[in-house]
């Protein structure tokens, strides 16, 4: 599983026209699920997404949270994090699940992050053509993966 956390001022996912999430103050996490990824994947992305310190303290230092900050998060599936581009100019995706198996470990990794968090995350509509606004604050961008856990 590999995640990329911005950190925003403000983000927004918009399916048909249609604004079906937004947040101000958080954090917008596209992530892609692979073949291998199991229940154990999640929940240390989730964990380490909510512990991770990248919101600035009363001095401006990054040492917060998102559960001190407290704030929104949105996440969005993203299958062509897995892309590989070793080979020509068109990436290949095979690493990434098919939605047989992508679709309920995503689920299960918002209900998780949920759960983590205490509250609700907003979300895209898996599949779906999507568009992703952001104002990413800092910038702050971080990318993990659970298989090298970094």
């Amino acid at each position: 599983m590999r995640a990329v956390i911005q950190r925003t001022k403000e983000a927004s996912v918009t399916v048909e026209g249609n604004k079906i999430a937004a947040i101000d103050n958080g954090l917008l996490v596209l992530v892609g699920i692979e073949n291998e990824d199991k229940q154990e994947d999640i929940q240390w992305l989730t964990r380490k997404i909510v512990g991770m310190r990248i919101f600035n303290d009363e001095n401006g230092v990054m040492n917060k949270s998102i559960l001190e900050d407290g704030g929104d998060v949105i996440v969005v599936s993203q299958f062509t994090l897995h892309a590989s581009t070793k080979k020509g100019n068109r990436p290949s995706y095979l690493k990434a699940a098919k939605p047989d198996v992508s679709i309920p470990l995503y689920e299960a990794f918002v209900k998780q992050l949920e759960l983590d968090l205490g509250k609700k995350v907003g979300t895209g509509i898996f599949g779906a053509d999507m568009k992703v606004s952001l104002l990413n604050d800092g910038p702050v961008t971080i990318i993990v993966d659970t298989k090298n856990k970094e």
